[in-house]
């Protein structure tokens, strides 16, 4: 007797994630394109595309805001493809990582990274450049960047956690701000990029260090929910959660203290007002002077200390 071979076209798991968005996941079949979150995703590929295109044609980025704004479109981008890619060929069920994890994580990136840009690029370019080709290059990669915001900030609502649904730790308040808190610290590092805002003087080496720390831990969390490794973990993962939102509430609640205190006051050498930096006042366009990047610093603080006081809240 002959047994004849059977060919398995494509794969189907049941999901309760987002009824009537995701609750069937079609693996491995083109047939996910045609989905809403496939078609938002495509969205989300085609304007990030769009916009680092412009921006790359035209020439309009230079200096470390101008690098900042293409990272972010060409980072948004490689994770959407890469997720698209591993959707159509269906390598779900061999990556390492939680799968319902992990889009969501970079779903939420993306925004944040696909926001910043939306504000930083047209206040640092578009109002510096004169009229003409780039220009238009620049006010049309805007846009897309603009429409880029909308479909993650979407993904980002469509996929959050709901109540008697499967719990997805990075859908949920807490996992949200975590991702926020990891971002506003890479804006912190963008900013203090040049040593000179910080050297010599040990209060702002401290904050330095604070940031760091904070940073090294929240992405630890991310690391170990979205690879699964919390059963393998040496400690009680739920007390880490709790233990570390409230150390870093602490080190944040010194940090605001000491960084507006040592940049601003006289009295220890600081700089209260714009026009005391050189710096600023010589400024080439497309560039934040000294000062700025303090300021920008010392409101960062405040609010990576405000997401970690929600953060904890949620956590006990």
């Amino acid at each position: 007797m002959s047994v004849s071979p059977v060919t398995v076209t494509h794969t189907t798991i049941m999901t309760s994630v987002a009824p009537g968005l995701e609750s069937m996941t079609i693996v491995g079949s083109p047939r996910i394109l045609l989905r809403p979150l496939g078609l938002l995703r495509l969205l989300e590929l085609s304007s990030t595309c769009l916009a680092f295109s412009l921006v790359a044609h035209g020439g309009a980025w230079i200096g470390s805001t101008g690098n900042w704004c293409m990272f972010s479109w060409c980072f948004c981008f490689s994770m959407t493809l890469m997720i698209l890619s591993m959707e159509l060929g269906g390598f779900q069920r061999r990556c390492p990582l939680s799968w319902l994890n992990f889009p969501s994580i970079c779903a939420s990136y993306a925004f944040c990274f696909c926001l910043s840009s939306t504000i930083i690029y047209p206040v640092t370019y578009v109002l510096f450049l004169a009229h003409g080709e780039v220009r238009e290059h620049a006010l049309s990669a805007t846009i897309f960047s603009c429409i880029s915001c909308v479909a993650y900030i979407t993904e980002v609502t469509w996929t959050r956690a709901r109540s008697g649904q499967t719990v997805i730790y990075m859908a949920t308040v807490s996992g949200r701000l975590k991702v926020f808190e990891t971002f506003i610290a890479c804006v912190i590092f963008l900013f203090i990029s040049n040593p000179s805002l910080y050297k010599n003087s040990p209060a702002l080496e401290w904050c330095v260090a604070v940031y760091a720390i904070c940073f090294i831990l929240t992405m630890v969390t991310i690391i170990v929910k979205v690879g699964n490794y919390t059963n393998i973990v040496p400690f009680n993962f739920p007390s880490f959660l709790t233990s570390m939102a409230f150390l870093s509430v602490l080190l944040y609640i010194t940090a605001v203290v000491l960084w507006p205190l040592f940049q601003f006051n006289e009295v220890f050498q600081g700089q209260p007002h714009r026009t005391m930096d050189v710096t600023c006042q010589y400024k080439a366009p497309h560039s934040v002077c000294a000062w700025d990047r303090r300021l920008a610093v010392a409101v960062m603080t405040g609010v990576n200390l405000l997401a970690y006081m929600v953060d904890f809240k949620y956590s006990i």
